[in-house]
């Protein structure tokens, strides 16, 4: 995607997307080529979708015939080179990155006018079979119509080609553009429409051009099911039979029916679960388990899944009302004991297959909340007999837990969007993993002639899915080399032998120019890096980790691809410009997340929705020096804190304005009243144990926000986080880590410290607890609340902070030394009037909630009388989410 600030004076005169799949492993490339036509400068942006798991190896930038060209080395070496540019007042920018399935490529630069531009990536994957078929996914998301477009596949597969398929993913606005011409082995499909083709309408500027592009095929196979493939010194064996019954197998479905997971995303979970359970065979035994805070079984013991049984377990789930917690740890140690038990009882037919499937939403939020802990016990449970597939459903779940958490249990998981497609995704994703052909599958290979095997991570076998193993091969002892694959399906022992004749294919890849030559060297690594991921994630020693930590690393540098261990540095040939593709930690875990890259140098990282000046490290890095931004400011925020202090931020002047409101225990201020937008926040004080020098002091024990057009209410108090919708609602407590979505309002928890509420881009808010010791003579828990002015209110906006939307203009002259000296007296004129205004300090509390950062400003007197409308009474209001009435 190509975005640019002024849409109308950027050419984009070439989008190519070109693929070519070698015996599956495809290598994609996606160039964008566009001019400034202008007359000032601009800023492009290079957005571009890379497919989860994919090896990103290669990206060129050519700027007017300069040429910034990439690198790969090890993270921290390159993050001191970047370092060192960056110190050297060299133009630097970085690349960040975000977790989802399709993951974000993003640069951003800033284009002088008549400047030609042109971005080139490249990554390569291996496809894998899923129901009986390849799939091949391509992003093609130009954003802006393009005077040259094409998608272009190439397929070339020594095994023969069964049959090439292109469903209409773009949509039927281009029905019958796509050619696909299919040879015995080999399949050229071109996507190329033209500029008319390309418009939403016949009058309109914008593309319809917005979406995947897919590819689907299979192979031709061997009645036996193995198919090996030899070529320059690396050997493939591709591993599908299926010809074979299906085993009988034990299933435990574990459903999260916590708050969050309330509304469309349960009900379309009971939709899929009816029909997934319709489709059980009458040999499988099945139960559910469902848990929020607490876990409930349908029924302690596995059943037989005869059609009563069936249906009284589909009249169970109907009745599921989602409410409460998040308890992961115990619902899954439940599951495996019900496993575990039946198995020492005897009650399991020695060739079935066990499984957990676990479909959830979320991020543990009550029992055991340490991740690695929750992996630890899972794995210790299971103790590799049966595996566990994950579900993760909506955009907010922790997807890379889930993953990390089915791999170590001979599974997989997958992410489910929440959206109208939830129900047919889950069915999709059952339907994979619900043929299990083979119960453990063990591959044999003569050593003198084969080392450094590695396979696909599938323990058990499905219908319609493949395993794949990759090793070198001894070019010398080429003829003691056969294939043995020695499977147990239903006690039988399947003996399977297949050599594909290796001139021939040596011949055959050498005529096609289109073939890569590196395939199987390219396929053998792929797969040996995302094994040893794996594998570094369940090392029981430290000792071990850090071998194959070193052993991915050598990998990454030797085959050039960005791994967690490895950053990509982009530059120009001077090397006075440098860029550097780098995976961050993800601040929520401490770990790293994915494997996609994200250059946005002008703008912080705003991970999950929270927004950057609520988290004081998100300093902004810069492409280009002359748009060197500062960091952000502390002093940017309007908040209230503490004996309601507030403090009022006015950027124009870049002045600080404080008042103190003492009003009584009970009454509810208004903080912010905005019709225009329907956004109310109020404040209900509470007091102090006792008065002090005969002053009680007061501050805010609970915080109102109400929501008018979404019809939620968010109550914060001391003890707890309540959304309200309706009848419906969801509490989080202090002791929470969590998040709560709901109509695009993301609420998130962070432990015992502070709570984030966003409303889209629109507006945030940040509420701060403050903790005291219990039996404090006198001082109470409270909240603070902070306010960036960015929000975007109404000019009607009111209230005790939002009147300030709106900047008065402000004038402070005659400053006087004060008693104490250092605290001077002035004049401030604003609104009219005239007051005396003392230069003083109140505190941030936001980096530091105990101590707080001191923060300079012009104290009002009288609660704030002349700066704020009105006397400060004016602001009660009768209900914690009323709205200010018209004066």
């Amino acid at each position: 995607q190509v975005q640019v600030e002024d849409d109308d004076k950027i050419g984009l005169y070439s989008y190519k997307v070109q693929s070519t799949i070698t015996s599956r492993l495809a290598n994609t490339m996606i160039q964008a080529k566009m001019v400034n036509n202008a007359k000032r400068p601009q800023h492009i942006v290079f957005d571009v979708q890379v497919p989860k798991g994919a090896f990103i190896d290669n990206f060129t930038m050519d700027v007017n015939g300069i040429t910034f060209t990439s690198q790969i080395r090890e993270k921290s070496e390159a993050r001191k080179m970047y370092a060192q540019a960056k110190a050297k007042g060299k133009a630097a920018g970085i690349v960040r990155s975000n977790a989802l399935d399709m993951e974000n490529f993003k640069t951003e630069v800033n284009v002088p006018p008549g400047t030609r531009i042109q971005f080139e990536l490249h990554y390569h994957e291996m496809i894998r079979r899923k129901l009986s078929s390849y799939e091949h996914v391509v992003s093609v998301k130009p954003g802006r119509l393009a005077k040259h477009m094409e998608v272009d596949v190439r397929i070339i597969e020594p095994q023969g080609l069964r049959y090439v398929h292109v469903p209409n993913s773009l949509g039927d606005h281009f029905d019958g553009i796509t050619t696909i011409s299919k040879g015995e082995k080999k399949a050229h499909v071109s996507f190329k429409p033209t500029m008319a083709q390309q418009r939403k309408c016949p009058t309109c500027s914008s593309t319809a051009v917005d979406g995947n592009f897919v590819v689907q095929y299979d192979v031709n196979r061997e009645t036996t099911g193995g198919e090996l493939e030899i070529f320059n010194g690396y050997f493939i064996h591709f591993f599908a039979p299926e010809n074979l019954d299906p085993l009988p197998k034990n299933i435990l479905f574990v459903i999260d029916v916590s708050g969050s997971m309330w509304g469309l995303k349960m009900k379309q979970t009971i939709e899929a679960m009816k029909a997934i359970l319709s489709e059980l065979r009458a040999a499988d035994q099945f139960s559910l388990i469902d848990f929020n805070h607490n876990v409930r079984c349908w029924r302690d013991n596995l059943v037989s899944a005869t059609p009563s049984q069936v249906e009284e377990a589909k009249k169970y789930i109907q009745t599921i009302h989602p409410n409460g917690g998040t308890n992961i740890n115990e619902a899954l140690l439940r599951a495996t004991f019900i496993l575990n038990e039946a198995q020492n009882l005897g009650m399991l037919d020695p060739s079935s297959v066990s499984m957990i499937v676990l479909v959830s939403d979320g991020d543990p939020t009550v029992g055991e909340l340490k991740l690695t802990t929750i992996q630890k016990n899972v794995k210790q449970s299971i103790k590799d007999e049966f595996s566990l597939f994950c579900l993760g459903i909506g955009f907010d779940v922790d997807y890379d837990f889930l993953q990390r958490i089915a791999t170590d249990n001979r599974g997989m998981a997958q992410r489910i969007f929440g959206n109208q497609e939830t129900s047919a995704q889950m069915k999709n994703f059952y339907n994979q993993v619900s043929t299990p052909l083979l119960k453990k599958v063990q591959f044999n290979y003569p050593q003198e002639s084969v080392s450094d095997v590695t396979q696909s991570s599938f323990h058990n076998y499905f219908g319609g899915s493949e395993i794949v193993v990759a090793g070198k091969v001894d070019t010398e002892n080429l003829q003691h080399l056969e294939s043995i694959v020695t499977a147990t399906a239903a006690n039988a022992e399947l003996v399977m032998e297949t050599l594909r004749d290796v001139e021939e294919l040596d011949g055959f890849m050498k005529k096609d120019k289109y073939a890569d030559p590196e395939f199987t060297k390219k396929l053998w690594a792929y797969l040996t890096v995302n094994q040893m991921l794996a594998e570094r994630n369940t090392a029981p020693t430290a000792a071990l980790k850090r071998n194959i930590t070193k052993s991915i690393l050598q990998m990454s540098l030797d085959h050039h691809i960005v791994t967690p261990f490895t950053a990509m540095l982009i530059e120009n040939p001077e090397k006075d410009e440098i860029m550097l593709a780098d995976q961050p930690k993800d601040p929520r875990r401490g770990c790293c997340q994915g494997q996609c890259l994200r250059l946005t140098p002008n703008a912080p990282n705003n991970n999950k929705g929270i927004p950057p000046w609520a988290n004081l490290t998100a300093v902004p890095v810069s492409f280009m020096p002359e748009q060197r931004s500062p960091p952000v400011s502390s002093l940017s925020i309007n908040r209230v804190d503490n004996d309601p202090h507030f403090i009022i931020h006015l950027p124009k002047s870049q002045r600080n304005i404080c008042f103190n409101i003492n009003s009584e225990p009970g009454k509810i201020l208004n903080l912010v009243s905005d019709p225009g937008t329907g956004v109310v926040v109020n404040g209900q004080i509470v007091g102090a144990k006792k008065t002090e020098n005969k002053k009680l002091n007061t501050y805010f024990g609970k915080i109102g926000f109400y929501f008018k057009k979404k019809g939620l209410k968010v109550e914060i108090t001391t003890e707890r986080i309540t959304l309200k919708d309706g009848s419906y609602s969801i509490t989080l407590t202090w002791a929470d880590t969590g998040h709560i979505i709901r109509k695009q309002l993301l609420i998130s928890v962070k432990k015992e410290n502070n709570v984030t509420v966003t409303v889209g881009e629109e507006m945030s808010f940040m509420v701060l607890l403050h903790r005291v010791w219990k039996h404090h003579p006198v001082n109470v828990d409270f909240l603070g609340i902070y306010i960036p002015p960015e929000n975007q209110f109404s000019p009607e906006t009111h209230g005790l902070i939002g009147q300030f939307a709106s900047e008065p203009d402000v004038s402070i002259h005659h400053q006087t030394p004060g008693q104490p000296p250092e605290k001077p007296q002035a004049i401030m004129e604003v609104k009219g009037n005239k007051l005396t205004v003392t230069r003083g300090l109140q505190k941030d509390y936001r980096t530091d909630r105990v101590v707080g950062t001191e923060v300079q400003c012009w104290f009002v007197h009288n609660s704030g009388k002349g700066f704020i409308d009105g006397h400060y009474k004016d602001y009660l209001v009768p209900h914690l989410y009323s709205f200010l009435k018209k004066p």
